[in-house]
């Protein structure tokens, strides 16, 4: 009957953001149905700001999580054979999902990969559309509170009224991932002193030392030190999606921030070394919202993928910051 969905949730926040129209082709698709989506607790709180979810559930290590819930269908877009694991030991009838990870007795309606690379928005809906659900627009939307984000903006002395610029410069993925922190201070400088703009930078507790590395490169002249705000480590996903949605601009590596910030609707300069823009770039809120642009410096060994450059990181290197504030 399929009257209480479940969406097993990608792991990574920007993973998670790029599911967002697949569940969107699923609402509505099943409109009078219940839909709830598991996710872990780095990315739950962001299913709470997606129109058209009826409950989000934060997942333990235990089925018990989902058997309480009565779901009748689950729809995994883990390729993991414990997130099929996990669906089958809730006791959920139907299960669906890619034929990955060796778990195809698991899965009651088992869709074969896409033969070719995809981006990742398009890998979770083709496996909708191969479930019978009509495939539609490529925007991902999530909508955050934004009255809180401008009382948190003016707690840590941002006039709200006055344009800023977010720097999101770590990734989890790796350090080449991450755009030099000297261009980062480069491009403060220009947009502090230059612009009269103030500069956030914004991200996780693991990224902390990414921050603390662009204030100290930043040229003691001016008034920089009442200008660059670092947040970092300071703020949860609601309250980074409230934030990046007040900003004039957001500036960040291929990472989950980057994906959020396209998602609240917010202009997007995205820096890609190591990784393929063509299967991770940020999507767009919707036709109305700025289109995100990708900025690359071709090189040969790029997209390699690798967590650490074995050679002079050139791909990122050579990106300067007139290049990401001609974007802004």
């Amino acid at each position: 009957m399929n009257e209480r969905l479940v969406v097993l949730a990608p792991n990574w926040l920007g993973d998670a953001v790029m599911a967002l129209p697949a569940i969107a082709d699923l609402r509505r698709h099943f409109h009078s149905a219940h839909i709830g989506v598991a996710a872990r607790a780095a990315v739950a709180p962001m299913f709470s700001m997606v129109e058209g979810i009826d409950e989000v559930i934060t997942l333990p290590d235990e089925a018990r999580a989902l058997s309480d819930h009565k779901f009748d269908t689950a729809i995994l877009f883990p390729n993991s054979f414990s997130a099929a694991r996990l669906a089958s030991k809730a006791g959920i009838a139907e299960r669906w999902g890619y034929a990955t990870d060796w778990r195809g007795s698991l899965l009651t309606r088992a869709i074969a990969k896409p033969a070719a690379p995809v981006h990742q928005r398009e890998y979770y809906q083709r496996l909708t559309t191969a479930l019978g659900i009509e495939a539609g627009p490529p925007y991902a939307r999530v909508r955050p509170d934004t009255g809180r984000a401008g009382e948190l903006l003016r707690e840590i002395g941002l006039d709200v009224d006055e344009p800023f610029v977010v720097f999101a410069p770590g990734a989890a993925y790796g350090r080449a991932k991450q755009w030099l922190p000297e261009r980062y201070a480069e491009l403060a400088d220009r947009i502090i002193n230059g612009r009269g703009w103030s500069v956030l930078m914004v991200g996780s507790k693991a990224d902390r030392s990414a921050c603390e590395d662009i204030s100290r490169r930043m040229p003691v002249t001016g008034n920089r030190l009442n200008r660059l705000i670092d947040f970092c480590g300071k703020s949860d996903i609601p309250a980074l999606a409230g934030i990046l949605s007040r900003a004039a601009a957001v500036v960040s590596n291929d990472s989950g921030a980057m994906h959020l910030a396209g998602a609240v609707g917010t202009k997007v300069i995205a820096i890609f070394g190591p990784t393929n823009e063509a299967r991770t770039a940020p999507l767009s809120s919707g036709a109305d919202a700025p289109a995100p642009v990708v900025i690359t410096h071709d090189v040969f060994c790029r997209p390699c993928m690798l967590r650490e450059c074995p050679i002079d990181h050139r791909c990122m290197r050579r990106i300067a910051a007139d290049d990401v504030l001609a974007a802004i």
